[in-house]
């Protein structure tokens, strides 16, 4: 048979035609006969077809003769966090993030919860789950309950000083995903008054999917601190691998700005350490990491490209514009729950609100956010505008599509892993009007479709 759902980082579908139970079992079966694993981690998101298609999965694990360390509900870094600390040979999270609630899909690590992508193992899985006759092991494997809840919040304590945070107002939002059952085993540990917005996981998604990246998302929660008086407002998506920040004023903050932050926060602790990044938008984030002596190291876009360089180069810190942030003591695995504990301890140590943090790196440094466009062809686009800026660019590099770059501002063009779609990213060196007619005039030259 064939199986549609496979992505370029994971499995993604639709209810149940592209995903279902006997694909969840068959993938399941397939990881432990490419990884030749004898104990595989596996956990699940709030979907309605969660439970059942990670039933699928453990079947799946057992009959190949493996044992499942079932650890629940919960969020994918979870999943992350328990492969490595249990040693086990690999992971799967059952969820689809921040999809329609029709949609569901598998997130599978192996040891020590490094990445399976489409160029290290995906697509082998997936050949595998394809074949027409299942691996079965000599014998059947056992189902282990683990509840990991307590060891993974300590681990997300020790990224703060508890004894210096002070009692902060935040609006904590979950999009009825999963987050706040992490927020909820930690807060008798922390000082902060939580301000619960579409807290209850409830998998039918009432208050739309949890994706905070759509402004129309973000209105909720940038009103909540407004009329609460919060201090910061954070969003999650629906398996809480990514935040998003809202400062006291309900300002939604990009996460390229939250990147030099954190960048910032690390460097105090592990001075001339290696920060990672992606190539989309790169200049405040080299600034900070020059000035407080660390060295950048730029990587393609994507969990799996980011994380294999930090662990070739042990970085402390990786960060993406897209709001994933990755840490050495994390596994160099992403988490949506240690950045907010950092932001709110710089906010407590410093005393200045996350406006003041970030509204001198935004001025000085302002982009255009991601801008999408649908092409006939990406490569074609991409090759035509590199060449009608080639000639006058200070430099071009090409590690994630183009990146050109000039005295005061500069652009990246990408490609989508999943489809014919073209993304750009433009900044400037503190001139905002630059940096718009710079994004106007490309998106002239690249066509397409808004």
């Amino acid at each position: 048979m064939q199986i549609t759902s496979f992505k370029a980082y994971d499995v993604r579908g639709r209810i149940p035609d592209q995903l279902n139970a006997d694909i969840a079992y068959r993938i399941g079966n397939a990881v432990v006969e490419y990884l030749g694993a004898k104990r595989v981690v596996v956990g699940r998101d709030i979907r309605a077809s969660s439970a059942e298609l990670c039933d699928a999965v453990v079947r799946g694990i057992n009959e190949a003769g493996a044992d499942a360390i079932d650890i629940g509900l919960g969020g994918t870094e979870m999943v992350y966090f328990a492969t490595a600390a249990l040693g086990a040979d690999g992971g799967i999270m059952v969820t689809a993030s921040h999809n329609p609630k029709d949609y569901n899909g598998l997130k599978i690590v192996r040891e020590d919860a490094k990445p399976i992508s489409g160029d290290s193992g995906l697509t082998d899985i997936r050949e595998l789950a394809e074949r027409d006759h299942r691996h079965v092991g000599e014998r059947v494997g056992s189902v282990e309950s683990v509840d990991i809840m307590a060891a993974y919040c300590e681990t997300l304590l020790s990224f703060v000083a508890i004894d210096e945070l002070r009692p902060l107002k935040i609006v904590a939002n979950p999009g009825n995903g999963g987050a706040g059952l992490v927020v909820d085993a930690l807060q008798s540990k922390l000082p902060f008054d939580f301000v619960k917005l579409h807290y209850e996981p409830d998998g039918s998604f009432p208050n739309g999917v949890p994706n905070p990246m759509l402004p129309a998302n973000r209105t909720a929660t940038a009103d909540a601190v407004i009329s609460s008086g919060a201090e910061i407002g954070i969003a999650w998506d629906g398996d809480f691998d990514r935040c998003f920040f809202f400062d006291h004023n309900g300002r939604f903050i990009d996460g390229y700005y939250i990147v030099g932050l954190l960048a910032e926060a690390m460097l105090a602790r592990a001075p001339s350490d290696r920060i990672v990044y992606d190539p989309r938008v790169i200049w405040s984030t080299e600034e900070v990491v020059e000035r407080l002596g660390g060295t950048p190291v730029m990587s393609k876009s994507g969990h799996s490209f980011i994380k294999e360089v930090m662990r070739r180069e042990d970085a402390v810190y990786g960060g993406e514009m897209s709001a994933h942030h990755y840490f050495r003591d994390f596994f160099y695995a992403d988490t949506g729950m240690v950045p907010w504990l950092l932001v709110a301890s710089i906010i407590s140590v410093t005393g200045k609100s996350l406006a003041e943090l970030v509204d001198e790196r935004i001025a000085a440094f302002p982009t255009s956010g991601e801008i999408n466009r649908k092409v006939d062809d990406v490569a074609e686009t991409i090759q035509r505008v590199r060449e009608h800026y080639e000639a006058s660019a200070d430099g071009v590099v090409t590690i994630d599509g183009v990146s050109l770059s000039f005295a005061e501002w500069r652009f990246n063009l990408r490609a989508s892993n999943t489809e014919p779609v073209i993304r750009l990213n433009v900044e400037s060196r503190g001139d905002a009007e630059l940096m718009q007619e710079k994004a106007a005039e490309l998106l002239e030259l690249i066509g397409g479709e808004a």
